[in-house]
Order: structure tokens, then sequence, then C-alpha cells
């Protein structure tokens, strides 16, 4: 799939996704997530500093994103960063931002995969937040299907298992819908409840 194809998937994710944040009570913050060690504050502390990151990389001339993100603030209105996040990072990859290397920091990679990367991210983390504010979450079943081509490349024995930054994987029946098959390999239980 092209980088644009790929962007406008991703475009309709963050939608839905500022559409979550903006959902968000503060009496909801520390609250449980699906995601190992997150809370709902942490997660949209999470979300929102990488989504910046990302942009700024993609939008930056040479494809430099700040590598961390411990000094990112969530602010008032989290949904409109998402919204404003979300369309730097699209005019930038509809420029052909995505046929040159994202830098975060010291490490570079393709563009077109860095892409791939996080549409498959935002679609885990849409999910985890959806799940801890029981509330509906339904990307489009396209990106479950090229998320489930991408992610297993990622998801090597380095980085899932136990104290890695994946959860071992969860079975899910094979016929089940793309987007639980792609949380089962993602480490989520798509039965998870708060």
């Amino acid at each position: 799939m092209s980088s644009l194809e790929t962007m406008t998937i991703l475009d309709e994710v963050l939608a839905q996704l500022a559409a979550l944040m903006g959902e968000v009570r503060n009496d909801q913050l520390g609250d449980p997530t699906p995601c190992r060690d997150f809370d709902v504050e942490r997660l949209r502390h999470h979300i929102l500093g990488w989504l910046t990151a990302f942009a700024d990389g993609y939008a930056d001339p040479g494809g430099k994103a700040r590598a961390g993100i411990d000094d990112y603030e969530v602010p008032s209105d989290a949904a409109a960063a998402v919204r404003e996040a979300a369309e730097r990072m699209g005019a930038a990859v509809r420029a052909g931002a995505a046929q040159r290397p994202l830098w975060l920091g010291d490490n570079a990679m393709p563009g077109e995969l860095a892409l791939d990367m996080i549409l498959w991210e935002y679609q885990m983390h849409g999910w985890d937040l959806a799940r801890a504010l029981d509330r509906p979450w339904s990307p489009p079943a396209a990106a479950a299907e090229q998320s489930l081509q991408f992610a297993p490349a990622m998801l090597t024995p380095d980085y899932q298992g136990e104290g890695k930054p994946f959860a071992p994987a969860v079975p899910v029946p094979a016929d089940a819908p793309p987007l639980d098959r792609l949380l089962g390999l993602s480490g989520r239980d798509p039965q998870w409840q708060p």
C-alpha cells in the first residue's frame, strides 16, 4: 500500500482517536487501561507525546523528531491536539515526507515503514483508550488488515514477552475479526474489561 493510501486510513483512525480524547473526564485519569503500566492519564501522555513527535518529524525538512516525550504536557483540549498533529503529519506525508527517513533522535527508519508503525500503534492505543472509557472503537477494516501484515515483523522475541515492550501474544481464534486478531498478536486480550 502506498504512503498516501496508508495516510488516508490513518486519518480515519486519528479522527476517531481525537473524538475519544475529547471524552476523557478528569475523574477517569487514574482508571486502568489494557496497556500494561498505563492508566488513562499516562496513556494520553504517550499517545499525544509520540503523535506530536511523529508529526514534527514528518514536517521537519530533515525528517528529525525528538526522541523522547518525557517533557510533553497534555493540553487542556487533547482532542484538538490530536487533530492538529494529524493534520500536520498528513500534509507532510502528502507532500512526500514518507519518501525520506524519519529520525527519532539518532535512530532513523524509512518514512513509509514508520507510517505503517504509526498506523498500528494508534489502532492499538485507540482501542486501549476506548476500552478504558467503555466506548466503541471501530477503525476501518483496512487498517487492521494492513497492520496484520506489518506487525509480525516488529513483534520479534527481542520486543515481545514478559518484561519487554509488548506483552506476550494472546491466543485469538483464527476466524476472529481482523482487529481482534491484531489485538491478540499485539499482546492484548480483546475481551479485556476495566
